[in-house]
């Protein structure tokens, strides 16, 4: 596995390459994951089941909130190479459009010779140009790396018709498979009683982004809290715009009341769900989205969710489950 996005920090990317080379781990396979450092962790760091990192030197892009690196292609060759000899990968599964690490490791296991099969998984959606010339340069690298990969995956429909217009890659190779939870760790609280017309608790778990819609939100609330003057947001994550959070709350607080916005900052992947049935609606006010996996642990836990009309999200649920509501 290899992708810039692994942890300490914190994403679906992260916990999606986590938990998958935990099960390839249990049914006897060896995994191993190269990610950059973060911080003081570089080297070899050992996980759970025996799960090896290598955090390589690897600088992040300047004044960007991303973990994405800057682009090396062949700076980092020695370290890759020397990575996949000594670790004799037979498989490279690469994860994330912008993730410098990933193509560049797809490129040096092509360039090596010595059968390793490539394979490439595109979490998200990305503009085909006209965002400028990050779109344009980005796509470029993609279209040339995988040009030569084995296989694609991609999270729906949606992100394998984006994936295959920007990297002009064949359709026959791209493959579709959802996203998914363990629902056991998503149980609804049998102790919770249906609503019944009391105050609204309006759950919202994301990086706090602005491609996630956090704008949206900072211009939602004041508007709820005025209308609704009982209802309560509780608001999980962290990123660029929980300073603008945080000053909403300050400019408004003549309509938001001092309990009824609680910001929580970072949440841990085994508090979702403890945070969740707190609530009686999940809001998603992404403007771009392959999936969306809070989606579905919101569903799983009995939550009504309220979703713009973006990307891939129409194919997580099934009408009844999630209403929709145009970006605007």
């Amino acid at each position: 596995m290899t992708s810039d996005y692994f942890y300490p920090n914190v994403g679906g990317v992260e916990s999606h390459i986590y938990i998958l080379s935990q099960k390839l781990i249990q049914r006897g396979h060896k995994v191993i994951v190269i990610t950059h450092h973060y911080g003081n962790r570089c080297g070899i760091r050992h996980l759970s089941a025996g799960l090896k990192v290598y955090h390589i030197p690897v600088g992040t892009l300047p004044f960007s909130s991303t973990a994405a690196t800057v682009p090396n292609m062949f700076a980092c060759l020695p370290l890759i190479r020397a990575i996949l000899l000594r670790e004799r990968i037979n498989i490279l599964h690469a994860h994330q459009a912008l993730s410098s690490v990933g193509l560049e490791a797809v490129m040096h296991a092509k360039t090596l010779q010595i059968g390793i099969r490539t394979i490439f998984t595109d979490h998200s959606l990305f503009g085909l140009g006209g965002g400028g010339w990050g779109e344009v340069s980005g796509n470029k690298i993609v279209k040339g790396i995988l040009s030569d990969i084995d296989g694609v995956i991609c999270v729906s429909h949606m992100g394998k018709e984006n994936t295959v217009l920007r990297a002009m890659l064949n359709p026959d190779i791209v493959y579709v498979i959802p996203n998914a939870i363990v629902a056991d760790s998503f149980q609804p609280d049998q102790k919770k009683s249906r609503y019944s017309g009391g105050p609204l608790t309006i759950i919202c778990v994301s990086r706090l982004a602005y491609r996630k819609g956090i704008d949206l939100l900072i211009a939602a609330i004041p508007k709820l809290c005025k209308k609704y003057p009982t209802i309560r947001f509780l608001i999980g994550g962290t990123g660029p715009k929980l300073i603008e959070l945080e000053q909403m709350k300050e400019k408004y607080q003549t309509v938001i009341k001092p309990d009824q916005v609680h910001i929580l900052g970072p949440i841990r992947a085994d508090q979702v769900r403890d945070l969740m049935v707190q609530g009686d609606i999940f809001l998603n006010a992404s403007l771009t989205e392959a999936f969306g996996m809070t989606l579905l642990e919101a569903a799983c836990t009995g939550l009504l969710v309220v979703s713009t009309r973006v990307g891939g999200i129409p194919e997580v649920l099934p009408e009844g489950l999630i209403e929709f509501a145009e970006p605007e």
